[in-house]
């Protein structure tokens, strides 16, 4: 399995080990097997949460069964979930893929863009005045209220992201005007690569530099703890959006290494 997909997975599994029994209940959260790979699924939270509602790492490690399409469906329906993503790692396509996307009524949406750095690439910084520090359990429901907000996770959500930082493997950073937050990242190390997530700024605070001063200032964090391999993502370029997530992303010294397809029942 592509080192990229490895430890996104894992970040992921270990975001939905943060919740107990009652939470998970709240909020619908499990992870499935599909074939080869999970369904990581939060039936209770917003249509649009399709960070959270989405299979990944299917047909890499077997051959894609088309079944699987139909059991992710299935899983996501039972639990209340009326839009996921399907996402396909390029060494997974088969003839007939699309095909059998479309017989399951999906369309293909706006891929990931998948980018990764080592210890030497460059990071070519924006200047700011904001400050930027590595946050523990304390600012959680400031970390949480900045992460749903941007990721349309909703407020339901807050006590779940609120528990990121300072959870097992993960490092919250979060930037600064005065004493008020302005924005915020984690990332996830496991042995000596890391995933960067929830990158987001306050509104009221975007085109300050607070994304580009969190992402680079995880980096640093990680390269310092002996990562070897930084992985990340976000939506692919496409005409028309400014993309300053990937202009960010491209300056801190990541790479793009793939598009991952996204495959998703139709929007209602």
């Amino acid at each position: 399995m592509h080192g990229s997909e490895s430890i996104e997975r894992a970040e992921l599994e270990a975001l939905h080990a943060l919740v107990d029994e009652a939470l998970a209940d709240r909020l619908k959260l499990a992870i499935h097997p599909i074939g080869d790979g999970i369904a990581s699924v939060a039936g209770a939270l917003p249509a649009s949460t399709i960070v959270i509602n989405r299979v990944l790492g299917c047909g890499l490690d077997r051959p894609f069964d088309a079944t699987w399409i139909t059991e992710a469906s299935e899983t996501f329906r039972s639990a209340g979930a009326a839009r996921f993503f399907f996402q396909l790692h390029p060494n997974a396509r088969i003839d007939g893929i699309e095909d059998a996307f479309a017989a399951a009524g999906f369309e293909r949406a706006r891929g990931w863009q998948k980018f990764s750095r080592g210890a030497a690439d460059p990071i070519d910084e924006r200047r700011t005045e904001l400050m930027t520090r590595r946050i523990g359990p304390e600012h959680g429901a400031d970390f949480a209220r900045i992460v749903c907000a941007a990721f349309d996770l909703g407020d339901n959500a807050i006590p779940w992201i609120a528990g990121v930082p300072g959870a097992p493997g993960f490092h919250a950073f979060m930037s600064f005007d005065g004493n008020t937050p302005a924005g915020c990242g984690a990332i996830f190390i496991r042995d000596n690569e890391a995933w960067t997530d929830f990158g987001a700024t306050a509104p009221e605070m975007r085109g300050r530099g607070a994304q580009s001063a969190n992402l680079a200032a995880r980096v640093r964090f990680a390269l310092a703890e002996g990562c070897t391999a930084i992985h990340t993502c976000t939506g692919e370029d496409v005409p028309g959006d400014p993309q300053h997530s990937y202009n960010n992303i491209k300056r801190c010294g990541f790479r793009e290494t793939y598009l991952r397809e996204n495959w998703a029942p139709p929007k209602r």
